[in-house]
């Protein structure tokens, strides 16, 4: 009798919570929604949520925190109340410090649930553009010439940027010094003003003095040609086939918010990401349009940590 009871009691609950929860999705959003940002730009969540009010009447509040690269803004959407009205404009840093980082105070994986994919962007391989180095097969024979003599600059230790020239140490077997700089803008400068060799950009932050002649564009960091500067080579096509890694932007939630929450999330971003003004304001910005599905960007997350933890095990890369 009592087994009995217990089961229907589950029955119940499992109604009641199915119940409600179709309710709350109903009713989702029924007021302003945050997209919280940090470390990179903000301007996906700034064109996004401009959408998102247009479709759902709700405002969308873009909140920076950029401490500690990106950890900040990870924990706090991963202890935010999971309700869909707390998202996290994820980039690349987060899957790196997932592997770089031993004491993180929440786990990205466990804590924080996969929305959409976004876009992508490449990192560009520049050299001031008085450098004699000419293309990606210069820079290793003038490197291989000199072992530690050239140096590259990074926004910081551990970012996509630092993994993207330890990559190219690693697949080329040159040698050449990091220096990390607090700021992509910081080592652009210095790459700018000959201090430095050469250092991975992110696209939107090359482009500018890419255009003005100021700095040369070697190669791309993505495993397809970049659609801005089609004339310019991939790091893979200069004869390093394996050697591919980009910057992103995607959307992730607190881990429990409801199934159907997510799924109406996605859609909002998919449709988003797909409509023709949104694509030409995403790629003024530097950004390679997507809108993925929930699935496909849990994949892109696990081959992102799988490439991340080959490069940092093998540059024996340690935390900041």
């Amino acid at each position: 009798m009592k087994s009995l009871i217990s089961r229907l009691l589950l029955v119940i609950l499992s109604l009641f919570y199915s119940y409600t929860s179709v309710s709350f999705a109903q009713t989702y959003p029924d007021k302003p929604i945050r997209i919280i940002v940090g470390p990179g730009p903000d301007s996906l969540a700034r064109i996004a949520g401009e959408k998102i009010t247009e479709d759902w009447g709700q405002a969308v509040i873009v909140d920076p925190r950029p401490a500690a690269g990106g950890i900040v803004a990870g924990d706090s959407v991963a202890k935010a109340t999971p309700d869909g009205y707390t998202l996290l404009l994820s980039t690349g840093s987060y899957t790196i410090n997932s592997v770089l980082q031993p004491k993180m105070p929440y786990d990205f994986q466990k804590d924080l649930s996969p929305v959409s994919l976004l876009a992508t962007l490449p990192f560009i391989l520049v050299v001031n553009s008085n450098s004699p180095i000419k293309s990606v097969k210069d820079l290793v024979a003038s490197a291989k010439s000199q072992p530690g003599k050239l140096n590259y600059a990074s926004s910081g230790n551990g970012t996509p940027a630092h993994l993207a020239g330890e990559m190219l140490k690693q697949m080329t077997g040159i040698d050449i010094a990091h220096i990390p700089y607090k700021s992509a803008a910081a080592g652009v400068t210095d790459v700018l003003g000959g201090q430095v060799n050469l250092m991975f950009v992110p696209a939107p932050s090359a482009l500018p003095f890419i255009r003005a002649n100021q700095l040369r564009a070697l190669a791309v960091s993505s495993p397809k040609r970049y659609s801005v500067l089609p004339e310019v080579p991939t790091v893979a096509e200069e004869g390093y086939p394996n050697f591919a890694i980009v910057g992103w932007n995607g959307i992730n939630v607190p881990a429990k918010t409801p199934a159907n929450v997510i799924e109406k999330l996605n859609k909002e971003f998919v449709k988003i990401m797909h409509q023709k003004d949104v694509q030409e304001k995403a790629i003024a910005a530097g950004f390679e349009p997507i809108g993925s599905s929930v699935d496909e960007f849990t994949q892109f997350l696990k081959r992102d940590i799988a490439r991340s933890s080959e490069v940092i095990k093998a540059g024996n890369i340690q935390p900041f």
